[in-house]
């Protein structure tokens, strides 16, 4: 296939070729764990044990990286373990700079699983360059940052950042899973790893797992080699198969995401039953001219906060009839989470805001839905 700069080209065409067996265009599942050897003891076929390798993952990781702009991919069971991985790039001793502001998911895996083997971290507040430098060490190895940010939608400026980091020899790692490469490909911006769960708008429809890491660099490309194989929390060909085949509707279902979501966000800017809306789109975001700059599309998510607390944003969730009350996003159907109540008693989310992620069903129904709700009828 000729080599296209198209996302939604590449999303179909990427990784994929004719089978040459049996001249089906689907690519087939290969379940097998272990692959024949050759007389001389080579492996003819270029796959030896699944954990290694495997069809289905290669081809998942070619589609990927070639979505990123290049460079290459690596597949892991979860976005957790594309995180782990990518931590797990740093030595005891070394710094660790990361947003106060994050998923709560990659701040426990910080502290309960680096910080105890000698990793050293500082949380940052903010999301400018200017707010990393009081946090930062001679020891500071690699910033993490997460843009658009869960669940209160900041933007990072993914440029500024890699500037300063590799001015002081550290990299930057992005985890870019609200946004995926079509929105923003933070390589291209100067990132040295880009990270996505790829259990989100990737797999699309709440039935897969997965998670990846995306580089460019030779020496990181060797030791996530190491951290794939030797780690083994590598996804199983099925998954690999079923992400593949929802990327090529990935262009398709984030634009409608995103555009149904710039609507909802701005029916809930409108309304008096209404604290605070969190959505990069709307001119009223502080961040906004960055993701105008950064950001191609401004994604499914949007965060809102009612008046009073806890309870009065859970019974205001219990009403809707069409957003499922359920963890993720990225789906085909459209949810609705109290993040508070999920992240436990440290949480920084504000107990009164809850968390959409847009699915595919008509915008007008979704307002509706959401404007009886909000209504307490």
């Amino acid at each position: 296939m000729k080599q296209s700069e198209h996302f939604e080209t590449l999303a179909v065409h990427a990784g994929k070729s004719i089978d040459r067996a049996t001249g089906a265009v689907t690519p087939p599942l290969a379940l097998s764990t272990t692959f024949e050897r050759g007389a001389d003891g080579s492996f003819p076929s270029g796959f030896s044990y699944a954990r290694t390798d495997n069809p289905a993952r290669r081809s998942l990781e070619q589609c990927i990286a070639a979505l990123e702009g290049g460079g290459r991919a690596f597949c892991f069971a979860s976005g957790s373990a594309a995180v782990t991985a990518t931590f797990s790039l740093l030595r005891p001793g070394e710094h660790l700079l990361a947003p106060a502001e994050c998923y709560h998911g990659t701040l426990s895996q910080i502290r309960s699983l680096f910080a105890p083997h000698g990793i050293e971290f500082s949380l940052f507040e903010g999301h400018g360059a200017a707010d990393l430098e009081a946090a930062w060490r001679p020891n500071t190895r690699l910033v993490w940052v997460e843009t658009p940010s869960n669940p209160l939608l900041g933007i990072t400026d993914i440029a500024a950042i890699a500037r300063l980091a590799h001015a002081h020899g550290a990299r930057l790692a992005v985890d870019s899973t609200f946004a995926t490469p079509l929105a923003q490909r933070p390589l291209d911006l100067g990132a040295d790893l880009a990270v996505h769960s790829t259990t989100k708008y990737f797999g699309g429809h709440s039935d897969v797992t997965g998670g990846v890491v995306i580089v460019r660099d030779d020496a990181l490309t060797q030791a996530l080699t190491n951290l794939q194989v030797l780690g083994g929390a590598v996804p199983s060909p099925f998954d690999c198969w079923l992400i593949h085949r929802s990327i090529a509707t990935l262009a398709c279902r984030f634009r409608a995401q995103s555009e149904s979501a710039m609507r909802v966000a701005q029916q809930l800017a409108t309304s008096s039953a209404v604290d605070k809306v969190y959505y990069p789109g709307l001119a009223t975001h502080p961040d906004h001219a960055l993701a105008r700059r950064q950001m191609r599309y401004f994604g499914g998510i949007v965060s809102f906060c009612v008046p009073g607390g806890a309870s009065e944003a859970l019974a205001a969730a219990a009403r809707l009839k069409l957003f499922t009350r359920a963890t993720s996003l990225g789906g085909i159907e459209s949810l609705i989470e109290h993040r508070a109540s999920i992240e436990g008693p440290t949480t920084r989310t504000p107990q009164n805001l809850l968390r959409l992620s847009i699915g595919l069903e008509h915008a007008d129904d979704l307002i509706a839905d959401l404007t009886q709700a909000l209504a307490g009828s």
